[in-house]
This record gives C-alpha cells, sequence and structure tokens, in this order.
C-alpha cells in the first residue's frame, strides 16, 4: 500500500515469514465434530436451554421449508472448537441461506481446508515476532486482490479459491513459493467450500488491523475493505429478504454479529424491506439479564448481542428474540441434532 501523507509509517517488507507447515498448531482434524459424532456426543444442558433450541431448531426447518431466510452469523470460535463440519452439513442440507463471520473465522476455515489442523500456538510464537507470520497467507491476501479486481466479494473469493482450480491457480502464481503448501488438502472441512458449492453466500465482515493478514507484505488495506463491503450488501440483500418472517442465529460473535444485522436491518427497513415477524437467537456463555436491556448503568446494556439480537431487533418488528446461555460446544452440537430430527 502506498501512503503519501505526513506521518512515517512501517514498512511491511521487513516482515520475515515462515512456513505455515512449521507452525505449532492446538486443533487437528482429530479433535472436529462430524454429523457422525453427534449421537455419541454428551450434551448436558438445563432443560430450559434444551427447550429454547428446540424451538430454534423448529423454526429454522420451518423457515425453510416455506422458503424463507435462514442466516447465521458466527464467530471465529465456532471454527477454532472443531464445529465446522456441523455447519458444512446445515448448508448442505439447505438449512441455511446464508452464513457470516468475521475475517478471523475466514482464517481457520482457510488453515483447515489448507493443512488440516488450526489454532496457532501464540504463546510459543509471540515473543520470537512469529505470531502470524506463516507465509501462506499470503494466499488469502492474493485471492482478496484478485476478487477485489473482479469486483467479488470476501467470501465468494476465499471460497473460490478453495474450489475452482482455474482460480486458484492464478492466486499460487502470484503467491507460491517452492516451501509453502500448495494444495488445499481438506476441502471437505471447508464452510467457506460448502457454501461456493451451494451457492449460497459466506460474507466476511472483515476490520482492518484485527487479522493475522494484516501483517504480512502482500496485505493490501483497499482489496479486503473492497471484498468485505460488498459482502455488506450481499448479507443485506439477504436480510431485505425477511419481509415475510425467516431466523437469525448469532452463534458467539459479541460485536461484529449483532452491528453488522443492525445496520443490514435498517438499510433493509429504509427501503421497505421490514422484517417482520422473525426468530432470533443469540448463542453465548454470558448470563443475560432482560431488565438491564434499557438500563444504561448497567453492564448488561453494553453487551451488544443481547441488546441488539435478542431485544431491539426483534421487539421493532414484532418477533421474538431467544438468548440461549451455555457453551458452544454444547449449544450448537445439540442444535444441528434438532434440527436433523426435525427435517
Amino acid at each position: 500500500m502506498e501512503y503519501e501523507g505526513k506521518y512515517k509509517v512501517f514498512d511491511l517488507g521487513r516482515i520475515r515469514t515462515y512456513p505455515l507447515s512449521k507452525r505449532s498448531n492446538k486443533v487437528a482434524l482429530s479433535d472436529l465434530v462430524f454429523p457422525k459424532d453427534l449421537g455419541a456426543l454428551s450434551l448436558d444442558l438445563p432443560q430450559d436451554v434444551q427447550d429454547d433450541i428446540r424451538t430454534v431448531a423448529q423454526a429454522v426447518v420451518a423457515a425453510r421449508r416455506e422458503g424463507s431466510p435462514v442466516l447465521l452469523f458466527t464467530g471465529a470460535h465456532l471454527i477454532k472448537n472443531g464445529l465446522g463440519p456441523l455447519l458444512v452439513d446445515l448448508v448442505e442440507r439447505g438449512c441455511l441461506t446464508l452464513v457470516a463471520g468475521n475475517g478471523a473465522t475466514a482464517i481457520h476455515d482457510f488453515e483447515l481446508a489448507l493443512i488440516g489442523e488450526t489454532s496457532e500456538n501464540v504463546p510459543a510464537a509471540l515473543d520470537k515476532g512469529q505470531f502470524g507470520m506463516a507465509y501462506e497467507f499470503a494466499y488469502i491476501n492474493m485471492a482478496l486482490a484478485v476478487g477485489n479486481q473482479q469486483k467479488l466479494g470476501c467470501g465468494e473469493s476465499l471460497g473460490r479459491m478453495i474450489c475452482d482450480e482455474k482460480f486458484r491457480g492464478s492466486i499460487l502464481a502470484l503467491a507460491a513459493r517452492e516451501d509453502s503448501v500448495s494444495q488445499f488438502r481438506y476441502p471437505e472441512v471447508s464452510v467457506l467450500a460448502a457454501c461456493y458449492r451451494r451457492g449460497i453466500p459466506f460474507t466476511i465482515h472483515a476490520g482492518i488491523g484485527t487479522d493475522v493478514i494484516d501483517q504480512h507484505p502482500s496485505f493490501d488495506g483497499q482489496a479486503k475493505g473492497g471484498c468485505s463491503g460488498r459482502d455488506l450488501l450481499i448479507y443485506t440483500n439477504e436480510v431485505a429478504k425477511l419481509t415475510e418472517g425467516g431466523v437469525v442465529l448469532n452463534v458467539g460473535s459479541a460485536v461484529t454479529g449483532p452491528e453488522v444485522l443492525l445496520k443490514a436491518i435498517s438499510m433493509a427497513a429504509n427501503v421497505g424491506s421490514v422484517p417482520q415477524g422473525i426468530l432470533t437467537a443469540d448463542f453465548d456463555l454470558r448470563e443475560h439479564e432482560p431488565r438491564q436491556m434499557t438500563d444504561e448503568s448497567a453492564q448488561g446494556y453494553y453487551f451488544r448481542d443481547q441488546k441488539s439480537v435478542v431485544t431491539r431487533i426483534p421487539q421493532a418488528f414484532d418477533g421474538r428474540g431467544l438468548y440461549i446461555q451455555g457453551d458452544q460446544k454444547q449449544t450448537f452440537p445439540f442444535l444441528c441434532k434438532r434440527i436433523i430430527e426435525a427435517l
């Protein structure tokens, strides 16, 4: 990136990278949860949480039968926790019309598709200046650069890189080097790939400076912002289809997911596409106190997921909001199991 202002800037050209194959990771393929594993999982949840999840599952299935949208926004930990294959299964079953995430969501998915491992051992790398410095992140930056030239979205560019050999070849021609991994060995565990194959948008709502790809000489903020900006419009277009109901799920995204949804809802309503009678559900760990949602002196008022996803949005449009409290390693598999049973 060029800079012509009056301040000094950091020179990304000085950054030293190393092969991803040499990195220490905490999550491998053996840690992933697949649909076939659901029956053997011990899912110990309070009865009221189980009941609410069943309500969500039934709403998802009913919405799809009626042709209404089902949107799911997830934070990065759903992938880090090994639950990506369950999300892939929902995509392949046609249970979702859009998946969304932040930059880290896409990065963990990319790593699993490429090498079958993710979740860098940060303490082991940080003091050496190696955190986030695996060379192969250049593939993501190059995919966004090419995607931006072709006016594509972020998730579409990354999904296409994994699935489309010709497109991937154009990326590797720009970025691959002899000691780098150049083949996606495990595309079957990738949500990006599943969405691309199915023709379902995976929108990435990225920040600048929030992701390890931003640390690299190949980083181009214009490309990242352009692709992610288009994803916002793709996402909002899907939100605008909620005029006759539908379901919006927010799984483990405390700020980005709720804020993107809030803006998209406002944009849709502004042009007359009012989301009527939708069910929203927020899956997170924190306790939820409904009375705090209108009390600016209470800490709960500032939890964006609870205030926007569970309270403000459904109340504004005659919908219903549910808060599903619990470890997503328990609640999300339970949801998937109930959806499959209800199909």
